[in-house]
């Protein structure tokens, strides 16, 4: 099969394409999105930020839900150009802000942000041979599967507005137990574990606050 030819699915109100040069959407995250919106109705005014973005799809359906302008962050060209795609496909262009490259080069040092949502790779390296149809760039989290979720915590404890909350994707229990060890090792970072969600499928989703 040609990796260029894409596909596309319905997730959750949306249809997103995408291709096999990066990773499928998986269709137990659209829970990700609907507790994003329940937080973001308490949150401050501000803008939503995805880390990790990937084709875009679960701050698509955020935007979907709420008025609120989105950025969508992605190192991968080919990932932001179906997440522009999959904006245009929703109506939602307008409000959605798509950024190619580093997560910490493309945002500026004052941008603030009122949720953030952050999906990185969390597989453990020793594992990532289990997903053979995966990109290995959008699997692959490092030896204990948190090397780029410690970064999208430091970045949300920079961007995160005063009162505003994050959600972030891990793998199991034992990812959220060390994260949470990370944060509580790292109190300038600002950010402690706040709720734990299981939903039907492969992952953990941990919803972030700012310390008190």
């Amino acid at each position: 099969m040609n990796a260029r030819v894409a596909e596309s699915m319905r997730f959750g109100p949306l249809v997103v394409s995408f291709d096999a040069r990066v990773l499928r959407p998986r269709p137990w995250t659209v829970a990700q999105s609907t507790w994003a919106a329940e937080l973001v109705a308490n949150a401050p005014e501000g803008d939503l930020l995805e880390l990790c973005a990937g084709v875009g799809q679960i701050g698509l359906v955020l935007a979907s839900l709420v008025p609120r302008d989105l950025v969508l962050v992605d190192a991968d060209p080919n990932a932001c150009h179906h997440a522009r795609g999959n904006a245009a496909a929703a109506g939602l262009s307008a409000r959605v802000d798509v950024r190619n490259g580093p997560m910490h080069e493309v945002l500026a040092p004052d941008e603030r942000f009122a949720f953030i949502l952050a999906d990185p790779p969390w597989v453990r390296s020793d594992d990532v041979a289990r997903f053979p149809a995966d990109p290995l760039a959008a699997i692959d989290g490092g030896s204990d599967g948190l090397d780029l979720a410690r970064l999208c915590v430091d970045l949300i404890g920079r961007h995160l507005t005063r009162g505003g909350a994050a959600i972030l994707q891990l793998g199991d229990a034992e990812q959220v137990a060390d994260m949470g060890s990370y944060l509580d090792s790292n109190p300038e970072i600002g950010l402690s574990v706040d709720e734990v969600r299981t939903p039907t499928g492969d992952g953990v989703l941990v919803g972030l606050a700012r310390r008190p």
